[in-house]
């Protein structure tokens, strides 16, 4: 009997991390829908026959900061619209954090910097916890067949510091100009870094 608990105990404890695994690259991308700042449902199926990238953002997160002060995250955001891609960027954070903004307050943070990229509100956080996203900011790049074909960090130094976004290796847009170009992307996975996402 104990050797039967023992399995079930473990088949359990199997089925609840592989429940917020996630998706992995080369996996389908789960659908959702969402609300943005706006008021808009929008959802991932809205853009079948398109790449879009979804990255995950936090206003509060030093390591989100250090794009959008300097206007960087929307650089990019504008070059990936120019390419034809959809870029969404997707709050996951809790209502209950400090770190949480409501929509008015988001809205005045996209105004004032000028982020063309809409902003979706996962409040309950069903939508991160779909994709296994753990950190902000965390990109994923999806192709218009709707599989997933980058996930990670947008870039390669792992710092807050808004000085080594130039110096750095973006595999975001690297790897979404290889796949426009019908080329084989170099790096398609690499380890996310940023802040934990406030589920």
């Amino acid at each position: 009997m104990k050797k039967l608990i023992a399995i079930f105990s473990l088949l359990g404890a199997f089925a609840l991390s592989t429940a917020h695994a996630g998706v992995a690259v080369g996996q389908t991308a789960p659908d959702f829908t969402l609300t943005n700042v706006k008021g808009k449902e929008v959802s991932l199926s809205d853009f079948r026959g398109q790449f879009v990238v979804l990255e995950w953002v936090n206003p509060g997160c030093p390591f989100v900061v250090k794009f959008y002060d300097i206007g960087a995250m929307q650089r990019f955001q504008k070059e990936a619209k120019e390419k034809g891609a959809v870029w969404l960027a997707i709050n996951s954070t809790n209502p209950n954090h400090n770190d949480f903004m409501c929509v008015d307050t988001t809205k005045a943070y996209i105004d004032e910097r000028n982020v063309p990229a809409p902003w979706l509100m996962d409040k309950d956080g069903v939508v991160g916890r779909a994709f296994g996203a753990t950190r902000t900011p965390e990109m994923f790049i999806i192709n218009p067949e709707g599989v997933v074909i980058y996930h990670g960090a947008i870039d390669s130094i792992r710092s807050a510091n808004s000085a080594d976004v130039e110096r750095a290796e973006n595999f975001v847009m690297a790897a979404l100009a290889s796949a426009k170009a019908g080329e084989e992307i170099a790096v398609r996975q690499t380890r996310p870094y940023g802040c934990t996402i406030k589920f």
